[in-house]
């Protein structure tokens, strides 16, 4: 095999997913940064980063399926790696960034990351079986798209920009038993729920 062939059989759209990935990559050491020097500044470029995220997931979908006769064998993976990273661990650490660190609050982002893993390997498997015969397209999602949870990442610009993080979260921090635990992180598991149910079915644009 040539040098860099692997490189070298990267289709415009695959270019697109990589920055896709790149942006969610950067927002998670941006809150790195936040925690280790308090600076809010790296919070608001990472929040800034995860809208051109999902700019650049829309955008690979589009250029992928201009030209049909040059397909990507890594196109669905690696689009579905790079949403992992930019809508599902990037939103949960900028949770945690936040203030929701309690022992709850973190099983609760972990049980949101795995479930958009679960819901991004469910629709690779299903995608052939429910793409429309004549576009090629998916007709329908199951289940919410992972890069819904760019409303949550909305949300926690509303609340830093009030000033509602750490010790001043909406809701508050209650103790249950060993860990505390900040009912506001509730939002994060009806997304994750949201994103593996089988039964919501959603129009795919």
């Amino acid at each position: 095999m040539p040098h860099l062939s692997m490189l070298r059989s990267y289709t415009w759209a695959d270019l697109l997913t990589i920055g896709n990935a790149a942006c969610g990559t950067v927002a998670i050491f941006l809150c790195l940064e936040a925690l280790a020097v308090q600076n809010p500044a790296c919070l608001w470029y990472a929040m800034a980063l995860l809208p051109i995220a999902l700019a650049l997931d829309v955008a690979d979908g589009y250029v992928a399926r201009l030209d049909r006769r040059r397909q990507s064998r890594l196109g669905a993976d690696l689009d579905s790696l790079a949403d992992v990273i930019s809508f599902g661990v990037a939103p949960a650490v900028l949770g945690y960034t936040l203030g929701l660190r309690g022992g709850w609050d973190i099983l609760v982002l972990t049980y949101f990351v795995a479930c958009g893993v679960s819901r991004l390997a469910r629709f690779n498997v299903t995608a052939s079986a429910l793409a429309d015969a004549t576009t090629g397209k998916v007709k329908y999602f199951e289940g919410t798209p992972i890069p819904t949870s760019v409303l949550i990442v909305a949300m926690l610009a509303v609340a830093l920009r009030l000033g509602h993080t750490g010790e001043h979260l909406w809701l508050g921090v209650v103790r249950l038993g060993p860990a505390s635990f900040h009912p506001l992180v509730l939002v994060y598991a009806a997304s994750g729920s949201a994103m593996i149910s089988a039964t919501l079915r959603i129009p795919k644009p």
